[in-house]
């Protein structure tokens, strides 16, 4: 059995042994006639093929792709190893002088791989296009389309792409090869019709590659704008549809030192009506981006940076953002938003925000310094900061927040800019172990023309708070309750202290005013005409309660009655302290709580004045009794 096998592979052996060669021979034969037409046809293709010819066909083959005339006016050179390749110089691309000579762009050099077989056989086809400091000039319509009108390749295949079973189609007569475009040193100025604007991009290096029109396109390029180097990655399965403005798939992505960007999905260049896909955006530096895009919005500079990922889809008249991840400076936050935009309205922001820990300021700085609360006909869209465009209604939770100086937290607040209006309310949250509500209003068309702050605080530690933000004096250490009612001309978080009017009503159950001792309080005015207020400081005024009321106004706090009425002896105050110059003066008294005892604590009516923490008392000689409110 093994003999018979071992004899049959002998057989299939010398079988192929006796072919290999010949087909070894006719191989070689075929190779070497290959290579002697190609090194002939590279040979003889300099007297064969003229320069005009070639020349004349690159300029058939630009005024075939645009629609517009080429002109070329440098001398073409012509080489032929180790591929063919034509390079010509000053090139000028318009529309020809009977239909306006639009002018489209020059070129320095141009340079092109074409067929060899095809140049003998009287055609020229060109391929692998490098461009040397091209200045083109494109237009955005009204539509937000590239305005392809003129009748060039191109454009007839832009307008006739079609969209069928989930590929792009494109007519047999209409398609192309085009392989790959390489643009060195370019230039771009891009007339935007619908914003009247005109973009300069400068020092522009493009790789694209695009092996068919009826195929895929990725490209790279890098550019300049504004002094910022800007690098975008697109890539397309569609993009004829994609340049014609209708829904394509698409991968772009921004990268500069002042913003990356990033999306992937469904959309289209000229409305956000079938978008649909995922976008990340970062930020991080939010006050240079807006120098560099000629923006400012006054107070922003708190946001240090931002950014936000999220799947973004379109939803009626608008986009809708799900599984929204945002970040503003060190706070976090996800949930879901909404853009809505209708015609003759301004555009509006709503929708649900939850955060670990944040900080209100920049969040208002951010979203609501400026938004105006005028009507939308009042701005003009070329004049108006960003935001002011923009309608607002949004939900926010916060573990965790900050507000200026105070910690809050278990925060529920709401954020309503909408018409005539613009408002931020604090509905719910934790402070200094109780509970407070706050409001803060535009008052005008916008905070720059003034507001108005509602706070209301019950039942918080404010010793702790005084421990905490290290105030000095002898003040009330209690758990106590607050309303405050603030309005300013100016912009509330840019007012200062000269310019705040309202009133404030303090409330506490028992506690102590560290500082004031009342018995040495009497003995000192019994024995001296004035004195300091530390005189009397070696121990503590232990009371019920207290009660105070003040009015603000041009700089200054006027106190109505203040009472604190102790175990003891009830304190009462009333006058003025201007608290830009920690001044005082206020008229006092020290009596009995109780009347029964007004013989062994008779009435002792004083005044305090000189400067904030330590005033001067001085006792004030009475007659008879001197009524106060209990």
């Amino acid at each position: 059995m093994g003999t018979f096998r071992h004899r049959r592979w002998r057989r299939k052996i010398g079988s192929v042994s006796r072919w290999l060669p010949a087909f070894a021979r006719v191989s070689t034969v075929l190779l070497l006639i290959a290579l002697g037409l190609f090194v002939a046809l590279r040979v003889a293709a300099p007297y064969l093929i003229t320069t005009g010819f070639v020349r004349s066909g690159i300029e058939d083959a630009l005024s075939k792709w645009t629609g517009y005339h080429a002109e070329i006016k440098g001398s073409p050179v012509l080489e032929f190893w180790p591929t063919p390749r034509i390079t010509i110089n000053q090139i000028t691309i318009r529309q020809p002088r009977e239909s306006g000579d639009k002018l489209l762009g020059r070129i320095e050099s141009l340079s092109a791989d074409f067929s060899l077989i095809d140049a003998l056989r009287g055609r020229t086809s060109f391929h692998e296009f490098h461009l040397l400091r091209p200045n083109l000039a494109l237009t955005r319509d009204e539509k937000g389309l590239i305005d392809w009108s003129y009748a060039g390749l191109l454009a007839r295949a832009i307008s006739g792409v079609r969209y069928e079973n989930g590929a792009e189609v494109l007519d047999r007569d209409l398609d192309a090869e085009i392989g790959a475009v390489t643009v060195e040193d370019g230039t771009l100025v891009v007339t935007d019709i619908r914003s009247a604007r005109t973009y300069h991009f400068d020092s522009v290096t493009a790789d694209i590659a695009w092996p068919r029109l009826s195929g895929a396109i990725s490209a790279v390029v890098i550019a300049r704008i504004n002094g910022v180097d800007l690098k975008v990655d697109f890539a397309s399965r569609q993009p004829l549809l994609a340049f014609a403005g209708k829904s394509a798939e698409t991968r772009t992505s921004l990268t500069s030192n002042l913003l990356t960007a990033r999306f992937q999905g469904v959309a289209s260049i000229a409305s956000l009506s079938a978008l649909s896909g995922n976008i990340a955006v970062s930020i991080p530096d939010v006050p240079a981006l807006l120098t560099w895009s000629g923006r400012s919005i006054p107070g922003v500079g708190t946001l240090k940076s931002a950014s936000l990922d999220s799947d973004i889809m379109s939803s009626g008249s608008g986009l809708r953002f799900n599984d929204l991840s945002l970040s503003l400076n060190d706070a976090s936050a996800t949930g879901v938003m909404d853009l809505s935009t209708q015609p003759g309205r301004r555009p509006k922001i709503g929708g649900t925000l939850a955060f670990d820990q944040m900080n209100l300021k920049p969040f208002l700085d951010a979203f609501a310094l400026r938004l105006a609360a005028g009507e939308a006909e009042e701005i003009s869209a070329a004049t108006a900061e960003p935001l002011q465009l923009l309608d607002v209604d949004v939900r926010l939770s916060a573990r965790r927040a900050q507000m200026g100086l105070f910690e809050l937290s278990d925060v529920g607040a709401s954020m309503i800019v909408s018409g005539g209006e613009a408002k931020f309310d604090i509905g719910d949250s934790q402070f200094e172990g109780g509970e407070m509500t706050a409001h803060l209003e535009a008052t005008r068309r916008d905070f720059d023309g003034g507001g108005k702050l509602q706070l209301s605080i019950r039942d918080a530690d404010f010793a702790g708070l005084a421990e905490r933000l290290q105030l000095k004096g002898p003040l009330p250490l209690a758990t106590g309750s607050l309303d405050l009612d603030l309005r300013s001309p100016k912009a509330i978080w840019t007012t200062g202290l000269a310019d705040v009017t309202g009133r404030l009503r303090f409330w506490t159950r028992e506690g102590t005013i560290p500082g004031i001792d009342v018995a040495a309080l009497r003995t000192e005015a019994a024995e001296k005409p004035f004195f300091p207020l530390s005189a009397a400081a070696s121990g503590a005024f232990t009371f019920n309660r207290l009660d105070l009321q003040a009015d603000f106004a041009n700089g200054s706090a006027e106190i109505h009655d203040a009472l604190i009425v102790g175990p003891a002896q009830t304190l009462a105050l009333s006058g003025m302290i201007t608290y830009q110059s920690n001044g005082l003066a206020l008229s006092g008294s020290l009596e009995a709580t109780d009347p029964a005892k007004a013989a062994e604590l008779p009435l002792l009516p004083f005044f305090i004045g000189g400067s904030w923490p330590n005033p001067v008392v001085s006792p004030v000689p009475h007659f008879g009794a001197m009524p106060h409110a209990r």
